[in-house]
């Protein structure tokens, strides 16, 4: 029986360091959440994090994987809306980890771990949207132009804050631009 427990206890534990670095990260920044202070916060001695995880940014990519589990759970819940308000929502998630966002763009630039993960993200996001806009029936040779636009527009939205509706305007003159070229592409087929 304690081989059972001891793997339940190590899970536990290493949650608890995730939980620990993901306030901190996100509250003060990943260059202000010292491996001490992780470790203090999860009640563990320093050296213990490395039992746990490799390096900060070992750690950085499991918060990175925590968050991104909690935010699919809640996008799950919103796939009944149209686009426009899952693009919304999207920001807003965004928007409320902006330390945890910028971190990883910075991070991505040193770590090759960060830097995957980023770009698994990444093909995550536009694998959705590239997914909505082939079901809107955009022609295929227009879908990756309009997946890039839509990522250069989320971004934007996230360096330059703007009120609700000038975001939702945004969002549907791009989404407006995709129906036309569908109704383009159909009327000419």
């Amino acid at each position: 029986m304690p081989r059972n427990r001891r793997p339940q206890d190590r899970e536990e534990k290493r949650a608890e360091i995730v939980v620990a670095a993901r306030r901190l990260f996100v509250e003060e920044g990943y260059d202000a959440a010292s491996m001490t202070r992780i470790a203090r916060d999860a009640g563990v001695v320093s050296n213990t994090l490395y039992w746990y995880f490799q390096d900060k940014d070992s750690i950085l990519i499991a918060v990175l994987d925590a968050v991104l589990a909690d935010s699919m759970a809640s996008y799950s819940e919103i796939l009944g809306s149209g686009l426009a308000d899952r693009l919304l929502w999207l920001v807003e998630e965004l928007e409320q980890l902006g330390r945890l966002v910028s971190t990883v763009h910075t991070r991505a630039e040193k770590s090759a771990s960060v830097q995957q993960w980023h770009q698994q993200f990444h093909t995550l996001a536009e694998g959705l949207f590239r997914a909505e806009l082939i079901g809107l029936g955009v022609p295929a040779d227009e879908v990756d132009p309009l997946v890039a636009i839509g990522v250069f527009v989320v971004e934007g939205l996230l360096m330059h804050p703007t009120d609700q509706a000038q975001r939702r305007a945004v969002i549907e003159t791009l989404l407006n631009s995709a129906r036309s070229r569908a109704r383009s592409h159909r009327l000419s087929t």
